[in-house]
């Protein structure tokens, strides 16, 4: 059997499930999860190992109407991604009927004539059968050039082994691009921070998600020691965000680093010591400079 191998993105509205789809593949977590729209920033790598071959999938920033800097250099970073993978996963929950913002999506795939399209209805666990049977019928009428059509739950693995196969059959041929054991091309520290952005992000309010940058300063393993010192600031646009992040008496700063803790540990196979403070960089999404040295 010839191997293939070749990247794959997924598309949809915020909050379809983009990143939950990619941790599931590839089998742990490479891609923070958030019910807040807008939480990937960057074109995360996972990579699943199958039999057949090898998928790379390159996690994108959901698309949306951008309001700042940022949310522009997100926009012009899906175009980049979306020009150069060998398939897309348009992705549209079993639970919500298709909208407008579906419809748009769908049929700005036309200026991406090389890739595959794969239509994907997600959350098939939480849906009932006549909603699926609806979805799948909905999403079949968006476009006549789907290469296939799968209901999956990528909280049960229901059917996501199925996808696996149907997206390596549109692979080219070759062999694998990363070698095996290999999850992610991410660096540890883009890893870290992004753990601890999710932290920060569970349980704050609406207007605090984009304002939110983390910055690794220093991964450290202490001597005479099984503990690995980890610096990072939280970095916010504005004091009251500051305060929302810290919280009464710095309650909820210790809440976000335990929580981060949690997650950092397994990454490095290590007790870890995390200091985090909270930094004020006044309206950093507009300010190109900022932007840069935050990594965007």
């Amino acid at each position: 059997m010839t191997d293939r191998s070749g990247f794959v993105t997924f598309v949809g509205r915020p909050n379809v499930g983009k990143s939950t789809l990619t941790n599931a593949l590839v089998g742990e977590k490479v891609a923070i999860t958030s019910d807040k729209p807008q939480t990937t920033r960057r074109a995360i790598r996972g990579i699943v190992n199958r039999p057949g071959g090898q998928l790379v999938i390159v996690d994108t920033p959901g698309i949306h109407k951008p309001r700042t800097l940022l949310g522009q250099r997100l926009n012009d970073l899906v175009e980049q991604v979306l020009g150069d993978v060998d398939a897309i996963g348009f992705l549209v929950p079993a639970t919500e009927k298709v909208g407008p913002g579906d419809r748009r999506i769908a049929a700005s795939l036309d200026g991406y004539p090389r890739a595959k399209k794969v239509a994907i209805v997600t959350k098939v666990d939480v849906a009932s059968r006549d909603e699926i049977t609806e979805r799948l019928m909905e999403v079949d009428a968006l476009r006549e050039d789907w290469a296939a059509v799968i209901p999956l739950s990528a909280v049960t693995d229901d059917q996501l082994d199925v996808l696996s196969d149907e997206l390596l059959k549109l692979m080219p041929t070759g062999p694998a691009l990363y070698p095996e054991g290999v999850v992610t091309d991410e660096s540890v520290e883009d890893r870290i921070a992004e753990i601890i952005r999710e932290a920060a992000l569970d349980g704050v309010r609406d207007e605090l998600p984009h304002s939110i940058a983390v910055t690794v300063e220093d991964i450290a393993d202490r001597e005479d020691s099984d503990l690995t010192d980890v610096y990072a600031n939280i970095v916010v646009e504005r004091d009251s965000q500051k305060a929302i992040i810290i919280g009464r008496k710095g309650s909820r700063l210790a809440d976000v680093g335990a929580r981060a803790r949690a997650g950092i540990e397994p990454l490095l196979g290590r007790r870890v010591f995390l200091s985090l403070h909270v930094r004020v960089a006044k309206e950093w999404q507009r300010d190109p400079k900022q932007l840069g040295r935050l990594g965007f």
